[in-house]
Parts: C-alpha cells; sequence; structure tokens
C-alpha cells in the first residue's frame, strides 16, 4: 500500500491542506506556520507530486484514489479534523468528506476543479471547455516531448497569458515535472462519477473561496456548488485568481484562519 510524504507542525485541533495540481505540499508552508500555534496542521503530497510516489496502477486514476492515499494523514489528524483543499485538492476534499462527513468539522475549498458536474449540467461546449482544451493541447505536447510547452499551455490557462514565460526559472522545473501527469488529473476531475445532488446532504460547514478574476471553469463549478452545498458560505477575493493561494497567500492565508478559529 502506498504512503503519502506529508508535513506536519503544532498541536491542536486537526486541519489537513491538501494542494492544487502542479504544486506540493509546500504550498502551505505559510499557512501552516499561520496554524500551528492553535491547530495540529498536516500537508501530503498528492500521487506523483513531491515527495509522494507516483500512482503503482495502470488503471486510470480516480478522486478516491487520492483519497484513499491520504487516508493515513486524515486518521493522524484525529477527528473531528477540518479539510482545507486548493483546486485539485479541495475536489480531493469534498470527495474524502462525503466519504466520511462524520469525521469532518468544517472545509475551506478554493476553487474546487470538479468539471465532471459542468458538464453533468451543460453537455460540452460549456464552460469546462477552456480547461479541457488546455489539457488535451498539454498531452499533445508532452506527446512531442515538449515539456515545456505542455507546462506553458497548462499554466497560462490558470495563470493568464504568458504567465509561464515571466515566471522565474528557478520555479520552473518541478511545476514542469509535474505536468506529466496532466492527462490523469484531467481524466479524475472531468470523469468523477460523483453527481451534483449528493454534495446537498454534506452537512458540513463550507467556507467557499473564489477569485473574481478567475477562469470561466472555475467560477462555473463555484455557481454549481454554491446552490448545492447547504452550510457553504461564499467569500469572492477582488483581483485574485485560480492561483490566488500561491499568488496572494497572505490574504487567503488570513481568510482561511480567521474561519478556522471561529470556534
Amino acid at each position: 500500500m502506498s504512503e503519502p510524504f506529508f508535513r506536519e507542525a503544532g498541536a491542536g485541533p486537526g486541519v489537513v491542506c491538501l494542494h492544487a495540481n502542479a504544486s506540493t505540499s509546500s504550498q502551505w508552508r505559510r499557512l501552516m506556520d499561520r496554524l500551528a500555534p492553535k491547530f495540529r496542521v498536516l500537508a501530503p503530497d498528492s500521487y506523483g507530486s513531491g515527495k509522494s510516489p507516483d500512482w503503482p496502477s495502470d488503471r486510470t486514476i480516480r478522486l478516491l484514489d487520492e483519497v484513499a492515499l491520504v487516508e493515513p494523514v486524515l486518521v493522524r489528524a484525529g477527528s473531528p479534523l477540518a479539510l482545507v483543499g486548493h483546486s485539485y485538492g479541495a475536489a480531493v476534499a469534498l470527495i474524502a468528506a462525503l466519504a466520511d462527513p462524520g469525521r469532518v468539522r468544517a472545509m475551506v475549498l478554493y476553487e474546487p476543479a470538479l468539471f465532471a458536474l459542468l458538464d453533468a449540467a451543460t453537455p460540452p461546449p460549456n464552460e469546462a471547455d477552456g480547461i479541457r482544451d488546455a489539457v488535451a493541447e498539454a498531452g499533445l505536447a508532452l506527446e512531442a516531448g515538449n515539456l515545456d510547452a505542455a507546462a506553458e499551455r497548462f499554466i497560462d490557462y490558470w495563470m493568464g497569458c504568458s504567465a509561464w514565460k515571466q515566471m522565474p526559472e528557478e520555479r520552473k522545473p518541478p511545476i514542469a515535472a509535474s505536468v506529466m501527469n496532466v492527462r490523469r488529473w484531467g481524466h479524475a476531475l472531468f470523469t468523477e462519477p460523483t453527481l451534483l445532488e449528493a454534495f446537498r446532504s454534506l452537512d458540513v460547514p463550507v467556507l467557499y473561496m473564489v477569485g473574481k478574476q478567475s477562469t470561466a471553469s472555475a467560477r462555473g463549478v463555484a455557481r454549481l456548488l454554491a446552490t448545492a452545498l447547504p452550510r457553504v458560505e461564499l467569500v469572492e477575493l477582488d483581483d485574485l485568481g485560480h492561483m490566488g493561494p500561491m499568488t496572494h497567500p497572505d490574504l487567503v492565508n488570513d481568510v482561511i484562519a480567521r474561519y478556522l478559529e471561529r470556534d
């Protein structure tokens, strides 16, 4: 059985932070520092990210497989715990909460990437077409052996035109390496079988964060989930896009911390 790498800090009620794709648990370091005086914070690497193992099977990965990987971390955090997730990690967090809602006391989600909900609501063409095309084009670049072009297509979709070219060179290699998994991520997010109706039964407080400058796909998922989650609080952040937890970590982390500290 695969075991994830995870970071851990602090003491108190458990908080598990799940990172975006093309990222690692390191994206939560500053949040962990912020929360550690009051919480026991754990942040695992997902399959094929950071120091966690690659997906070991020939079978196509599902979000439930990612939940199974981080299960030991969820157990270590104790119950009830809070789940924090960004993008792919927020999608994994939602599936984890549905699998065992009794152990989740609260959730903080920054733009869950559950694109299957958009396709189920309205068959393509729809708001998911931008990310669908970006994944397909990144996949073609990978087939051509052009890892840089694959990373550029994926990152520019989420962060805007020329974002990849403007990124510091020292940040590019780990991101480019992780983009090798882009088709796997896309398949998991576009084929997730959980229907929108299932989230209506998730009786857990949820802080749902959306960047006002984010993509149509992320905002479309937010529109659907905000009407389904029964105890949701929607917060829109000016000037932030989908990568807000990375581009504006202090602002986002402050909102997360204040929400978790309410109790």
